[in-house]
């Protein structure tokens, strides 16, 4: 080792930090990633890492930390807001916009052109300024879990090594750090030596249970992954209990922490948001091509007029589509988004994800921390016979008190804690404690010796740990052990952890008690415990069975502990929605996808599971909402059409997530999705009831086109008639759905569209002929200008009635409006009707070429628009 260290103060290169993300750490360390898991000893290690078990010296730490840097993760910085705002320059709705625009430029009509581009602007403004808000709020949640670790440094080669405090960034490959209960491990490490040290990796594998870490070198199992390595301890985990000494493997990104960034690179799938909103751009895109040259040739065929009527054609195009449509979606969202952070605390770190959390009908999550708490309570203390008994939960409260006290451990585990929590102090101190032989992870129990009340000259050994332990040190027949072997599997297998507990009464003495004397025991019972479920839960999960979602729990635990806890939380658990990982690698994509729907829990999944049945479940048709706080969770975070992340989570979870929340609480996801059905059933709302009523406009504009010896409409009118119908739609944004629509997810789907506007846009179109008639017979001759004005001003007043009627009659589904004032859309109605009755014979209606009417025309447009309300009505009634 001195050669070594000597090579490198000579200028050897140090050691380059190893990545530990694709296979497990002991091959990478060596170098040496042939097939199959070779553990390496711990001399090897340490020859890898030109270290030894005093650590490094000051010199060579300064050198690694100069050529590698510090032991940070890269986090992805916030997107500067012009970056924001040409990256909504490509949402498809906006470029839909810019088309026409510059068509409407190509034509020389200026008005529109310069119209369109307001408004393409001021939607790209909405939403980076949005998304900027919301990357702020998320770079403020950052909290820094550790800021120094213990190290051993030495001044020289020769000097001893001597223990301080480094900052975490200073810390290199090859130091050798000091861990203790609460320390958060600093980086990926390989242990040194160890005593009853157990390890909280959940934010890692996502099992909820402290894992066992020691010392010894052993083979591995063809197959198994890091984390199964009880020598290694990886970043993001912490020390749950015990000491240990170890020397660092990789830092900062190398570590496999950090790698998950890699793993998570590439751009994600189209979310829902994403494939609703491509679908229907290409309906407006198609409608759009289609409309002028229908327009140009009809008039060309039939009335002999040429390129004269090519703006009309563009003023119809423009009509045709909701222009005002990425301004609405913009606002729906970022209201929606704006009211969550302020009331509920939740963030959204991408506008469109709070329509997919709308739309979603499946939400994958993780047990540990969302259904339970991450920490055991006692469930029932079993006698031999498996009935009540309440001395084995005394005795086993005993064996925890007086380890803790006698063994000088800081704070129990949450095993012990859970058990001390459930009995009187007076019953533990009625006890004096003598000794006590630690928790070992070989034997697997631990032991304390007390004097009990009443028995002089008698010492009592209680022990408490794995059944199989005990009964193997218990004086029991054969048969006897069978049967209590039998009563801990049943409990097991119903998803509960298992405790045994004995004691046995030996001569008092003086000299010290060891292993030797746990033998000759006597059976006492079983401890029986399980997860302590969150208190909001059960609540939260009947609301969303309420709003039509279906959770699916995906964690790292034992199938019973999680089918156990869904059970208890009131989710049904069928013998046969229960998958682990062993058999989903068993199946194919096209298997997974369609086992996935009846399978409700899905245990012992890794980071790539959880990923590959997000997946399956976006393949069977599902909208999926995934909420994950842990590294292992990142790849199904991005897989998923949203992922949503608590404050707490891991930074590269929350960094990853499209949604954060305060808490690791379902309520708040049960707000999250109602926000988004709002806002996306607003949005759905506008774009039927915009698409049907232009749909109409613009088939009664071709049929008054063949019929008519002069244009049915000016162009400036048909702009000023859209524009009318736009602004009263952007109230819309602030419209408040029954809550009856709300209890479906929301799914903008692009053919249910295309069948409403065509089947809406026909009945609009009828009742747009059916004023052509009331305007003939109200008028004597088509012939003269002034029958031409008076003709386009009651089409005009028909145009915005009729569109005020279907905002109030179809905004809302088919109880929306019972019990309620006007709301913002009722307003916003009743002025585009004052406008549609007052333009016309104002000062203002001359200049657009619109003139006053007769009032015979107002009294058959009534019988027109009635018709026509009740077509809606009956039309409505059916389509719901």
């Amino acid at each position: 080792m001195a050669e070594s260290t000597a090579a490198s103060d000579q200028g050897a290169d140090p050691p380059a930090p190893v990545a530990l993300s694709a296979v497990w750490a002991g091959p990478e360390v060596l170098g040496e990633p042939g097939p199959g898991p070779c553990a390496p000893t711990l001399l090897e290690v340490l020859r890898r890492l030109d270290s030894g078990p005093r650590g490094l010296t000051e010199a060579e730490a300064e050198a690694r930390l100069a050529r590698f840097g510090g032991n940070t993760v890269p986090a992805p910085g916030a997107a500067a807001w012009p970056r924001l705002f040409v990256r909504s320059l490509r949402d498809p709705f906006t470029a839909v916009l810019l088309c026409l625009g510059l068509v409407s430029a190509a034509v020389f009509a200026w008005g529109t052109a310069s119209v369109i581009l307001f408004l393409v602007v001021v939607s790209c403004v909405l939403r980076a300024t949005g998304e900027q808000r919301a990357d702020r709020s998320t770079a403020a949640l950052r909290r820094l879990v550790a800021t120094t670790v213990t190290v051993l440094r030495r001044a020289d080669e020769d000097a001893a090594a001597t223990a301080r405090e480094i900052p975490v960034d200073d810390l290199v490959v090859g130091d050798v750090i000091r861990l203790g209960p609460g320390d958060v491990v600093p980086a990926d490490v390989r242990l040194l030596r160890a005593s009853g040290l157990t390890v909280h990796q959940s934010a890692l594998t996502g099992e909820s249970a402290p894992v066992a870490k020691h010392t010894g070198d052993m083979s591995v199992d063809s197959g198994s992954g890091p984390f199964d390595h009880p020598q290694w301890c990886f970043l993001g985990s912490s020390i749950a209990s015990g000491s240990g000494t170890a020397v660092v493997t990789a830092t900062g990104a190398s570590t496999w922490f950090g790698a998950a960034h890699g793993r998570t690179a590439g751009r994600p799938e189209p979310s829902a948001f994403d494939r609703s909103v491509h679908g229907v751009s290409w309906i407006l895109i198609r409608f759009m091509l289609l409309t002028p040259p229908l327009v140009l040739m009809a008039n060309a065929a039939l009335r002999g007029r040429g390129l004269e009527t090519l703006p009309f054609a563009v003023a119809v195009a423009v009509g045709l589509t909701p222009e005002m449509l990425p301004v609405l979606v913009t606002s729906c969202l970022a209201r929606g988004a704006s009211l969550l952070a302020r009331t509920h605390g939740v963030i959204v770190r991408r506008l469109p994800a709070l329509y997919d959390i709308g739309a979603a009908d499946v939400l994958c999550l993780d047990k540990t921390g969302t259904l339970t708490q991450d920490r055991p309570v006692i469930d029932r203390s079993l006698g031999p016979d498996g009935r009540d008994d309440p001395e084995v939960l005394r005795w086993a409260a005993v064996n925890a008190w007086w380890t803790l006290q006698l063994a000088d451990l800081p704070e129990p585990d949450a095993l012990d804690e859970a058990i001390l929590n459930a009995v009187d102090e007076e019953d533990l101190l009625a006890h004096d404690g003598i000794a006590a032989v630690p928790f070992d992870p070989a034997r697997r129990l631990a032991t304390a010796v007390v004097r009990s009340p009443g028995r002089l000259g008698m010492h009592t050994l209680a022990v408490k740990g794995d059944a199989e332990a005990v009964l193997s040190r218990c004086a029991l027949s054969d048969r006897e052990r069978a049967d209590l072997r039998d009563l801990a599997t049943r409990q097991a297998e119903d998803g509960l952890r298992i405790l045994a507990v004995a004691t046995a009464e030996r001569p008092a003495r003086t000299r010290d008690y060891t292993q030797a004397d746990e033998r000759g025991l006597t059976f006492r019972g079983l401890i029986t415990l399980r997860d302590a479920l969150t208190p909001t839960a059960a609540e939260a999960l009947e609301v969303l069975t309420g709003q039509g979602v279906t959770v699916k729990v995906l964690t790292g635990d034992h199938p019973g502990t999680a089918a156990r806890t869904c059970r208890d939380l009131g989710i049904p658990v069928p013998e046969d929605a229960v998958l682990t990982a062993g058999a989903i690698d068993t199946l194919t994509d096209t298997e997974l996808a369609a086992l996935v729907a009846r399978t409700t829990v899905f245990a012992r999944c890794t980071p790539d599971h959880k990923a590959r049945i997000t997946q399956a479940l976006r393949s069977a048709g599902h909208t999926v909402g995934f909420l994950g706080d842990g590294v292992n969770d990142l790849p199904a975070l991005r897989a998923a059409d949203v992922g949503i992340a608590p404050q707490g989570a891991a930074d590269v979870a929350r960094e990853g997530a499209d949604v954060v929340l305060a808490d690791k609480d379902l309520t708040a996801v049960t707000h999250a999705i109602d926000a988004g059905r709002h806002a996306g059933r607003n949005i759905a709302t506008y774009l039927r009831i915009t698409l049907s009523s232009n749909l109409g406009n613009v088939i009664a504009m071709l049929s008054a086109g063949l019929l008519l010896p002069f244009l049915p409409m000016l162009p400036a009118q048909v702009l000023t008639q859209n524009l009318c119908f736009d602004a009263a739609q952007l109230t819309f944004a602030h419209d408040r759905p029954h809550p009856s629509v709300l209890r479906r997810p929301t799914v903008l789907s692009p053919r249910g569209l295309l069948r409403f506007i065509t089947g809406f846009g026909l009945l609009n179109a009828l009742a747009d002929i059916a004023t052509f008639a009331v305007l003939a017979v109200t008028l004597h001759g088509l012939g003269t200008r002034g029958d031409q004005a008076v003709f386009h001003s009651g089409w005009f007043t028909e145009n915005l009635l009729s569109q005020a009627l279907v905002m109030v009659l179809l905004r809302a589904g088919r109880r929306g409006a019972q019990g309620r004032g006007p709301g913002p859309v009722g307003w916003a109605a009743i002025a585009l009707s004052v406008i549609g009755l007052a333009l016309p014979p104002s000062p203002l209606g001359p200049p657009l070429g619109l003139a006053a009417l007769p009032t015979a025309y107002y009294l058959l447009l009534g019988v027109v628009l009635a018709l026509y309300a009740a077509a809606l009505l009956r039309a409505r009634t059916r389509h719901e």
